[in-house]
């Protein structure tokens, strides 16, 4: 089961499922089982949150077409978090731009402990087909394509969604130290369109899993890339034990969970290219890029 968070043409922001080419609208109006938004199902935990919207899919007498809502991107008050060399592709990538810190990337990459850091407040994520952001003083920025997990209050994976982890690589590569200002800022960061519950019975198959990053630049493909998670070192639980450990997440978190995806150093964003990420089950996130100093 796919659920989304929409806005619907009066304005008012709702909560359902997809279905073909329509979305079956949650009421959580009157506060069924303490309900009120999206986030409120997800920290139910995995088994909980499939019935229940199985429940409220049911009990349903509202849909719209997909094409008269606008949908938002799965976040309510949870932070967004990321996890960084767990490809093979983006450790080599990480050496290549840095020359401070190569080693570092070199060791992180077969460390029993992973790089994680906190990459958005929901303030800064952008909502499908909303523009991401390259940061006016980077000169050398891209996409990164993530696999994201959705994680409840007590650390259990609840479901799967889509990220953009923006990232200016010529400021994490001039110095590592330099992270936060090359990963968090306004518009950092997109997740969505929808979250695929993990709990619907079917055990995620990685190597089928496919992640496809596409960059149109002028109405033109500029850049494509494709990996599949069966490339990913580490697994879901080792990521989400790790940034649970002396840490607590009360609204639940997001946790992108790093790129095998990387376009070669001769390329950067540009203003008014298009990012299209997708992911198999799942469905495509796209956004527009601004650079300016707005």
């Amino acid at each position: 089961m796919q659920l989304v968070k929409c806005a619907l043409s009066n304005g008012s922001v709702r909560v359902g499922c997809l279905d073909g080419d329509s979305v079956i609208l949650f009421d959580l109006s009157k506060g069924s089982a303490g309900l009120k938004t999206l986030a409120d199902i997800l920290n139910m935990g995995a088994a909980q949150a499939y019935r229940q919207s199985q429940t409220l899919k049911s009990s349903s007498t509202e849909t719209a077409k997909l094409k008269d809502v606008k949908l938002l991107a799965p976040v309510d008050t949870q932070e967004v978090w990321a996890a960084g060399v767990t490809y093979k592709r983006s450790q080599v990538a990480r050496m290549e731009e840095s020359e401070s810190g190569k080693s570092h990337y070199d060791k992180v990459y077969t460390a029993p402990r992973p790089e994680t850091f906190f990459k958005a407040t929901p303030n800064r994520v952008s909502n499908p087909g909303e523009p991401v952001r390259v940061r006016f003083d980077s000169k050398w920025s891209v996409p990164e394509p993530e696999f994201t997990l959705v994680i409840s209050p007590k650390g259990e994976l609840v479901g799967y969604t889509v990220g953009n982890d923006m990232s200016a690589r010529d400021i994490e590569g001039e110095n590592p130290l330099y992270l936060p200002q090359a990963k968090v800022y306004k518009q950092c960061c997109s997740v969505g369109p929808c979250v695929l519950l993990a709990a619907s019975g079917k055990p995620l198959d990685r190597a089928a899993t496919k992640i496809v990053m596409t960059i149109e630049r002028g109405g033109k493909e500029a850049f494509k890339g494709e990996t599949d998670l069966d490339h990913m070192k580490r697994g879901f639980e080792e990521l989400i034990g790790w940034i649970y450990r002396e840490n607590e997440y009360p609204n639940g978190c997001l946790l992108l969970t790093g790129t095998g995806i990387v376009p070669p150093d001769d390329f950067t964003l540009e203003q008014g290219d298009v990012i299209s990420i997708e992911i198999t089950g799942i469905g495509t996130l796209t956004n527009p890029v601004v650079k300016d100093r707005a």
